[in-house]
């Protein structure tokens, strides 16, 4: 009993369509390069949605073409074995399927925008790639929107063709976890976790703060202490008992007595009236 005429024919089509498949794969160079954070001095490289890596200036030029791409591989770190390079543009997973899949593409460059030239001369900046950066690209198919939790993230830069098709990729980059921040229930308040320069300074910020308060009360209880308790007036001047000084007027000459008529003379009788 042996195997059907055409079933060695047909296993070898199977065979020849398998290793079509895997080419691309077992092509594909691996460039002895890391991602990493970037090396240089900047606030904010590590945050809550972002992360600043270093560019892989010169790292695929002896494997590039000038009508290559070079792309940003993000993926949580405990889903980075299971990702699976795109063989064409359409199989470019966008930044959805990080929630979905694990893992997304974004950042396309050209190698025009990766000189190996001194990063410093003439950028006018530091040459970073800014993971999660663009907050209103949503839409937009590669798009590189905010990182939604800490992690932890692996990435990887993957070279590929016009077609999409891969020729290059580096090493996956160490975890990358982002910072949270911290709810006020867990913030430590204890003055006993505090140092002891910092507890004498903050006595001494007290203290004069109580003397500071103390001397502006005195000076306003001094100030309007004549408005709620007036001094005492005068004797002369009291309600009661008026007593004002002596007005001296102007000399006026006595006026001269007034004439009487004739029999009106003091101690006199009157006449008699010879009207009706």
């Amino acid at each position: 009993m042996g195997l059907p005429r055409g079933q060695p024919l047909l296993g070898l089509h199977m065979l020849l369509m398998a290793l079509n498949c895997l080419r691309p794969n077992l092509s594909l160079e691996l460039v002895p390069y890391t991602p990493q954070i970037t090396a240089w001095d900047l606030e904010g490289k590590v945050t809550a949605t972002t992360f600043s890596l270093e560019q892989p200036r010169c790292v695929f030029d002896e494997h590039a073409s000038a009508s290559d791409t070079v792309w940003l591989v993000v993926a949580f770190s405990n889903a980075s074995r299971s990702f699976q390079n795109p063989e064409t543009l359409a199989d470019i997973p966008a930044s959805p399927q990080l929630l979905t899949d694990g893992h997304y593409m974004t950042l396309p460059l050209s190698l025009d925008r990766l000189p190996c030239d001194d990063p410093m001369v003439g950028s006018g900046g530091v040459p970073v790639l800014r993971v999660g950066h663009d907050h209103g690209c949503h839409q937009q198919p590669f798009c590189n929107a905010p990182l939604p939790g800490p992690g932890p993230y692996r990435v990887k830069f993957l070279l590929m063709d016009a077609r999409g098709s891969p020729r290059a990729e580096t090493k996956w980059s160490d975890p990358i976890t982002l910072h949270q921040g911290k709810t006020p229930g867990s913030i430590d308040t204890w003055p006993g976790r505090r140092s002891g320069s910092m507890i004498v300074i903050t006595s001494i910020l007290s203290s004069l703060t109580g003397l500071l308060f103390l001397a502006f009360l005195a000076v306003s209880t001094a100030r309007f202490s004549s408005l709620w308790w007036p001094e005492e007036a005068p004797e002369q001047l009291r309600i009661g008992s008026f007593m004002g000084k002596r007005y001296m007027t102007h000399h006026i000459p006595p006026s001269e007595a007034a004439t009487l008529p004739v029999g009106c003379e003091p101690g006199q009788e009157p006449l008699p009236s010879l009207s009706p």
